[in-house]
């Protein structure tokens, strides 16, 4: 039997994660870590919370102490590190909590798994979540490879690049079991609404404007969350140590094309006019260092593990629409409190 701990397990990415490790490994013993910070929800994990093989615990990795203690009481087998403060704008406004929880932290797990593992690597795992804004931007052409030389350009980007090199060095230095992967953005059911997709599904359900910074001309390749957990399960069972892999969703959109398309779903969604929506589309002033382009090329891992998207980026937005529709009491959950006034500060027009 494995016991697993995953890391940020409440949140977006996270909880599908944990939900598919649970439903699928019945033999392993799943502990989910989180903070419960703002993008940590328990109610994303209703269905799977009594589950025989799964529990929760409520800790802070940048707590060194804390993550040593859990690791010599619960003996895990391997690690599955997702948490990490992921929204760009809010690392503008306070880098140094990205670099707390993000590079801290991620040392911080690293160091309690080397001293309790002791060294005895050849049946433990470490792997470790990433992104693929670590790489920087691109221009019209190109995509990001395996091999790209990292050249981050926000807070968040540097401190996820900075916790992937401190990985890489524990494998090279300690001979610790680690794998990295870096995924495209990600989109689907549970997503906290800061983010462009359930932000915009949000307001136009409630009929706010739809903030697009600048001309919306930049692009980003689209990632089903639910491919994503499940492009961790085959490179957590099946990677060689010291490897990594990207993974994107081959869903490159504009922006502003992408709320079009979204306009025109939650119109025939909310049985509005064509083209309703689209009047709440409002152009706010861009993000400081705003890429302009990210595409991730995973042939390695389609190639090496058989990993392909299952679903067509239109197919998973209307399924994703549904979700956010159909789960009212969620949104309107987690969109309460302080919820209202972030967005106030963020997207207000300048």
């Amino acid at each position: 039997m494995k016991k697993i701990l995953i890391t940020g397990g409440a949140g977006f990415i996270g909880s599908h994660v944990v939900r598919r490790f649970v439903q699928n490994y019945p033999d392993y013993q799943i502990v989910n870590l989180d903070k419960l910070t703002y993008a940590g929800n328990l109610a994303n994990l209703t269905d799977i919370e009594n589950a025989p093989n799964y529990r929760f615990v409520k800790e802070d990795i940048t707590d060194a102490v804390a993550m040593s203690d859990l690791f010599g009481k619960e003996n895990f087998d391997a690690v599955i590190h997702l948490a990490a403060e992921s929204h760009v704008d809010r690392s503008i406004t306070d880098p140094t909590a990205f670099v707390m929880t993000n590079v801290i932290g991620t040392v911080n797990l690293l160091n309690a798994a080397r001293e309790h593992w002791k060294g005895e690597y050849d049946q433990k795992r470490f792997y470790h979540v990433s992104t693929d804004e670590v790489y920087g931007a691109l221009g019209e052409e190109g995509m990001f490879t395996e091999t790209t030389a990292y050249d981050p350009h926000s807070p968040y980007s540097a401190s996820k690049a900075s916790s992937d090199h401190f990985v890489r060095a524990y494998h090279d230095t300690y001979g610790m079991d680690c794998v990295i992967s870096n995924c495209s953005n990600n989109y689907g059911s549970h997503h906290f609404p800061e983010k462009l997709i359930p932000l915009a599904i949000n307001n136009i359900k409630n009929n706010k404007p739809v903030p697009v910074y600048g001309k919306g001309e930049n692009v980003r390749d689209w990632l089903w969350v639910e491919d994503h957990a499940r492009a961790i399960d085959v490179i957590f069972h099946q990677s060689k140590t010291g490897d990594t892999y990207n993974i994107g969703g081959h869903n490159e959109w504009k922006n502003i094309d992408l709320i079009h398309l979204l306009c025109e779903i939650m119109d025939e969604k909310l049985g509005r006019e064509k083209g309703e929506s689209a009047k709440l589309i409002t152009y706010v002033t861009d993000r400081a260092g705003h890429d302009l382009r990210y595409a991730i090329d995973s042939t390695k891992l389609q190639n090496q593990l058989a990993w392909v998207p299952s679903l067509q980026f239109e197919e998973g937005l209307a399924k994703t629409v549904d979700w956010y529709l159909q789960n009212e009491a969620w949104l309107n959950n987690v969109t309460s409190g302080n919820y209202q006034s972030y967005y106030d500060k963020q997207y207000s027009e300048k």
